[in-house]
């Protein structure tokens, strides 16, 4: 039987983020465990807004700062790319820091183009401590608070949920 974080985990994986990956054509079953791996890391698929002071935003905790800088330096140069991020939104005109706290698709496609640009290959499915060291080196940095331990444990709460196949 299923508890109520693998529950969680396994709907937001079939319901947004492999949905979503698909949509951009950016889907492969590591991405998505990448993806995952990610949100429960950073808000246990609870939090949509950094705990105390902090300005992070979704259940990847994305700055604002640097979504502007990934629409700014990034996008800007990607027009098919951007197109398809908006196409996740829930209007083109809608704000994009409310529908990054809110709508988790455009959230999810945010936080793949935040790994996508930096332009390092995913990790092998099912290689959790590789994807938790890339998590740590490339998404929560050295000077982060999160650690590799943690992710890995964390994985392991909410893992039965989740079958990848390659």
């Amino acid at each position: 039987m299923l508890t109520e974080k693998q529950k969680n985990a396994r709907r937001f994986l079939c319901e947004v983020i492999n949905p979503t990956l698909k949509e951009m054509d950016l889907y492969s079953p590591a991405e998505a465990q990448l993806l995952l791996g990610t949100a429960i890391q950073e808000s246990l698929l609870i939090y949509r807004k950094q705990l105390e002071s902090g300005r992070a935003l979704s259940y990847y905790q994305i700055e604002p700062a640097t979504h502007n800088d990934i629409w700014e330096n990034y996008l800007k140069y990607k027009p098919e790319l951007a197109a398809k991020l908006i196409k996740l939104m829930s209007s083109p005109d809608a704000d994009k820091l409310h529908e990054l706290q809110y709508n988790d698709r455009y959230a999810t496609g945010i936080a793949r183009v935040y790994y996508l640009r930096k332009r390092k290959s995913t990790p092998s499915l099912n290689d959790i401590s590789a994807i938790a060291g890339f998590w740590k080196d490339n998404y929560n940095t050295e000077g982060g608070k999160g650690k590799r331990k943690q992710f890995i444990e964390k994985w392991h709460i909410y893992r039965a949920c989740t079958h990848f196949k390659s």
